[in-house]
């Protein structure tokens, strides 16, 4: 009988008849499953494929509802059972977009539900949930707050999965607020304690990732690419959404190491047709502009691909010093066929405004990236040839050191005559 509802259900919703696959799903669940596991099976699969019914619907609230009712049909499962059931409606919501608020309120109902039914598993895993719920929103410190809570519990439990993953949250959490100390102690401490379990693979890609992050937060591009390949590696083996993340950060690397040759062999390669699309292609066109040291083309391309490049934090981190290295490059471009230049002309072709490209002239000849001087009365930029080192004076140096050390010897000689 409950097979032949679920399959009526099916085709319902093949036919995109939502009323009457809503309402036999719900006659599936409403039926007593008793202790008969094939019954069971079948009032899970309801369960999930009306969640996904209501998901593909965007029906919020119904998918709310559901989650919230589906703790009746469960009650007489496994509580690993129940655990990875919800988990995955929940997990329903993060392809609707929107949806963050939502999302934080049923997790938090569900942690409150399995509180009072003593489920300390289940109660674990959503509030690690919800610890990457309030990450995404940027509630960092609510995040920090529950993590602390939840590492107590885990390394007294010595559950040594879930503590990786949490404490690699934490590492995120405190690099999201600029914490970058306390981020990488909390990788190492993630990573000691993966080293004592089996990583899953996109646990270790996990790793990784922010570890080709933390370094780049140094100046590192070259681990932090050896690091990138590792995860993407990872990512793209388990189709993971990630990878195309993973990848921008592995071509930002080599654009940041001024590598535009190895950024055209990756985009080349077969790991990027695969991923293709908008994202290589601002990647491509940043990769671009810094090759010709064109500020111009690089704010286009900021422009254009705006959501590609402005929606990653740890992307927009790094094009912010990539934007004032551009700047240089194209100033010292500019300038360099003159020995004497208006300023305004130098604007001009930069695209910036008067005062600004006078102030960052000045700054360059304080950082001796070249040599000059500012006339501000005329408002002309003198440019002088790099100044060459004179041996003479480093000989006369020397000559005037030994000198000092004879006529010493010498007083001291005199001395003991005396």
């Amino acid at each position: 009988m409950t097979s032949s509802l679920l399959q009526e259900a099916r085709a319902a919703a093949k036919l995109d008849n939502l009323a009457k696959a809503e309402h036999l799903y719900k006659e599936v669940l409403s039926n007593s499953a008793g202790t008969n596991e094939k019954a069971i099976a079948e009032q899970e699969t309801a369960l999930y494929e009306l969640g996904t019914l209501y998901r593909d619907h965007k029906k919020i609230k119904e998918l709310e509802q559901l989650i919230q009712t589906s703790r009746t049909v469960m009650s007489g499962l496994a509580k690993s059972k129940v655990a990875k059931i919800i988990r995955a409606l929940i997990d329903l919501f993060s392809t609707v977009p929107d949806t963050i608020d939502t999302q934080i309120a049923v997790t938090k109902d569900c942690i409150s539900w399995a509180v009072s039914e003593r489920r300390n598993f289940l109660r674990q895993s959503l509030e690690t949930r919800l610890v990457s719920l309030y990450i995404e929103r940027g509630a960092y410190f609510d995040a920090l707050n529950l993590i602390n809570t939840l590492l107590k519990e885990l390394k007294r439990l010595d559950d040594k999965m879930v503590l990786v993953e949490v404490q690699l949250f934490e590492s995120r959490v405190y690099h999201a607020l600029r914490n970058i100390p306390k981020s990488r102690a909390a990788l190492t401490s993630a990573r000691t304690s993966a080293n004592a379990i089996y990583c899953p693979t996109l646990m270790q890609a996990g790793l990784d990732m922010q570890s080709g992050i933390l370094h780049a937060e140094d100046k590192d591009y070259k681990t932090a690419f050896s690091y990138f390949v590792e995860a993407l590696e990872g990512y793209s083996s388990q189709e993971d959404s990630r990878a195309i993340s993973v990848l921008k950060y592995m071509l930002l690397c080599k654009i940041m190491l001024n590598l535009t040759d190895d950024v055209h062999s990756l985009l080349t390669g077969k790991m990027a047709q695969k991923y293709a699309g908008r994202d290589i292609e601002a990647m491509k066109a940043v990769a671009a502009a810094h090759s010709n040291r064109s500020l111009k083309e690089f704010e286009e391309a900021l422009e254009t691909y705006k959501t590609e490049l402005s929606s990653d934090p740890i992307i927009r981190s790094h094009f912010s010093a990539l934007y004032d290295t551009l700047l240089e490059q194209n100033l010292v471009r500019v300038i360099e066929p003159f020995s004497c230049v208006e300023i305004s002309h130098v604007a001009e072709v930069v695209g910036l405004d008067t005062r600004q490209v006078e102030g960052k002239l000045s700054q360059m000849i304080l950082d001796k990236v070249f040599y000059g001087v500012l006339d501000q009365g005329n408002g002309w930029l003198i440019v002088f040839d790099e100044p060459r080192q004179d041996a003479t004076y480093d000989a006369a140096l020397d000559t005037i050191r030994h000198m000092t050390t004879v006529v010493d010897l010498l007083y001291e000689k005199a001395s003991k005559l005396n």
